[in-house]
Parts: structure tokens; sequence; C-alpha cells
């Protein structure tokens, strides 16, 4: 039996995020609600460090810096890809 894919919730975008030390995370939900306006995705940095903070509280491990975040190529990709067309339908 085939997988279902795994759906994004409405209402969020994935970001990838690259510390300092050059790891990296990827597919961190950011509402939308908290992004737009003239700071664009900025207002996606302060939420993650915010993220990144409750994290290491609960592990009681530190988290790197963040040096980047850029929007995750996986939710562009799936955004932009045309419906399957259907093999039988004339």
């Amino acid at each position: 039996m085939a997988r279902k894919k795994q759906q994004i919730p409405a209402g969020f975008v994935l970001f990838d995020v690259i510390y300092e030390d050059g790891t990296q995370t990827s597919n961190r939900k950011v509402p939308a609600a908290e992004l737009g306006g003239l700071d664009g995705d900025m207002p996606a940095r302060t939420f993650i460090e915010v993220q990144d903070r409750k994290i290491s509280e609960m592990s009681g491990m530190p988290r790197g810096r963040i040096k980047k975040i850029v929007r995750s190529r996986k939710a562009a990709d799936s955004a932009s890809a045309k419906p399957s067309q259907n093999r039988y339908a004339n």
C-alpha cells in the first residue's frame, strides 16, 4: 500500500536553519501570521530563536547561533508542482 504524502498544515511556512557551527535543521515551522509586511521573513529568525531557546532549556544542550535562514525548498517544490495528468482521460 502506498504511503500518503505528509501534508504541511495550512498557515505555516517551512524554513531551513543553518547554524554558525555548520549544522543544519530542516523544515522548521513558522506560523504564516508571523511573516509578511515590510519585514518579510525576518520575524522567522526571532520565532526560531525562541524555539531554539525552549529546546535547549528542555534538553540541557545549548544551540549554536543562527547563521542563515532560508525557506525550505521542499515546500516551494510541492507548491509549484503541476497536478499529475490522468493517463486514462481522453
